[in-house]
């Protein structure tokens, strides 16, 4: 006797209504929007640069001209010629490149042992170390200016280099220790432990491990702290004389009492941009991942 099987029930489909669907999403226009807000951003950012570029080809008279054109109608090299010649321009260049490189050197060796110890030890007062650091950064640099100067004055420092040296890691010091920080943390602490746990000793793990990991974010925290040191012009105007001054300083001999010469200005401008272009553009892959290296934790 044969038994016969009822057919299984099939559930019901519920349609949901049109009104209460989910709207798709639409990736296409989302992207184009932030890409046009990229493309909005850089254009700001970059058309100053452009208009330097654009005064330093153009004339010195079509500099001055009440109604600029946005693209130049002649291209000249006087500007440059101009600019080297009203004032000694390679002696500046070489003693900013002179300082630059020993701020960064001598602020990433001593920032990285800073950064290390605040980072990886406990010690009693860490966190007024800390604090300490972060209130040294908000001090105007302005308002030092004076002590910076008498201070100088008192140890034989004053036009000197090595007086400007001392006074610029008084504010890319900090800097430099603040940002080794963020990068350190964001390296767990397991791999050094693993590399101990197979025979290396606590420096060995930290050069063999945790210094390779820091290398994009000390490209980093070097360019940034070239470049405050480049820039700089306050200190460098108020510690050094006439005959020692700085690229920045000597920008200032376009400024006479009949006026500024703009052109030759944005020549010299322009000249004083290559030394940043150039490190860019050798340490661009590193300056990438070192950007975004300790944005986890810290």
């Amino acid at each position: 006797m044969s038994v016969t099987k009822a057919p299984a029930e099939v559930p019901a489909v519920t349609k949901t209504p049109a009104a209460s669907r989910p709207h798709p999403r639409k990736p296409r226009k989302t992207k184009a929007g932030w890409n046009l807000l990229g493309l909005l951003v850089f254009v700001i950012a970059g058309f100053p640069v452009y208009w330097m570029l654009n005064t330093a080809f153009k004339p010195a008279k079509d500099a001055i001209d009440p109604d600029p054109h946005f693209f130049p109608s002649t291209f000249t090299l006087e500007n440059f010629r101009r600019a080297l010649d009203i004032a000694d321009f390679w002696g500046p260049v070489g003693r900013s490149l002179v300082v630059s490189a020993v701020v960064v050197v001598i602020g990433i060796a001593v920032g990285l042992l800073a950064a290390l110890a605040i980072s990886r030890f406990a010690f009693r007062g860490r966190k007024i170390v800390i604090v300490g650091i972060l209130a040294v950064q908000m001090v105007p640099l302005v308002a030092m200016i004076i002590p910076v100067f008498l201070l100088l004055n008192d140890l034989g420092q004053y036009d000197k280099l090595t007086g400007l040296i001392i006074t610029y890691l008084t504010f890319i010091l900090p800097f430099t220790v603040w940002t080794l920080r963020g990068f350190i943390v964001n390296i767990p602490k397991e791999l050094e432990e693993a590399a101990q746990v197979d025979g290396c000793t606590p420096t060995g793990a930290f050069l063999r491990v945790v210094f390779p990991l820091l290398a994009p974010g000390m490209v980093a925290t070097s360019v940034y702290g070239f470049i405050q040191a480049w820039n700089e012009y306050l200190y460098a105007l108020m510690l050094m004389s006439q005959q020692n001054q700085t690229a920045t300083v000597w920008l200032s001999n376009f400024i006479t009492k009949n006026g500024t010469e703009y052109a030759p200005m944005m020549a010299g401008s322009t000249m004083m941009a290559v030394p940043i272009v150039i490190l860019f553009l050798i340490v661009q892959r590193k300056m990438a991942a070192g950007l975004t290296a300790g944005a986890v934790k810290g």
